[in-house]
């Protein structure tokens, strides 16, 4: 047991892997947490969705939707406006993935190495990082925080073409294979391929798993 509970921010960015979070990586981060003997907190930006996607036929609907309100989903309603998180609440902070993340906590998804990030999330990370707490990136998610930090070490698996993304924005990329963790010192900057690779839930708990103990180590 840890002598003090920590306390790790998670970031959302939708519900559902193909136009927002990723439900199966945000759902094992979270358990990763508690079974680890930590607290969480779930955000997401008050924005609307790039688009939805019907999960059934992969095909895009004529449907409006809001990223935050449809987070609460998978937050069973505990959530919180991104614009109000604060790293002085809390130990650290994770972003599953999904395309979500891509689409809606940026346009990496359109616009390749050349994307905008959404100012809350560029925000959180930047406050994140300048108080020297530890940021979990899953899947996807290490090409935004890439993106933001520019020079940052990271991993999305063995994707070629996101990884060349990765070394346009400036990134360098590690390749990895299934449970792996990437660890960048400079930013304390843990990440992990999770869905980017051909997975199985099993293994999507082993990758989420191991960021969230890895981050643990990091906390000073």
């Amino acid at each position: 047991m840890m002598s003090e509970t920590k306390k790790i921010a998670i970031v959302l960015s939708g519900c559902g892997v193909f136009d927002g979070a990723e439900i199966h990586e945000a759902i094992l981060t979270i358990l990763a947490v508690a079974r680890a003997g930590a607290q969480y907190e779930i955000f997401a930006p008050n924005i609307p969705q790039a688009h939805v996607v019907n999960h059934l036929t992969g095909e895009a609907t004529d449907e409006n939707r809001n990223v935050l309100v449809e987070s609460a989903r998978i937050a069973r309603g505990k959530i919180k406006d991104l614009k109000d998180y604060t790293p002085a609440g809390f130990d650290a902070l994770i972003f599953p993935g999904g395309f979500g993340v891509a689409k809606n906590l940026s346009n990496f998804a359109f616009y390749g190495s050349n994307c905008t990030v959404n100012a809350d999330v560029e925000r959180a990370v930047k406050t994140t990082v300048d108080a020297g707490k530890p940021i979990g990136a899953l899947c996807i998610s290490p090409v935004v925080i890439a993106k933001i930090l520019g020079d940052a070490e990271v991993t999305i698996g063995q994707d070629l073409d996101t990884a060349e993304a990765i070394k346009k924005m400036g990134g360098k990329h590690i390749p990895s294979s299934h449970g792996d963790v990437v660890v960048d010192p400079r930013y304390k900057l843990v990440t992990s391929p999770c869905y980017m690779l051909d997975a199985t839930i099993d293994q999507i708990y082993d990758g989420a798993k191991n960021v969230v103990e890895t981050i643990l180590s990091l906390i000073g």
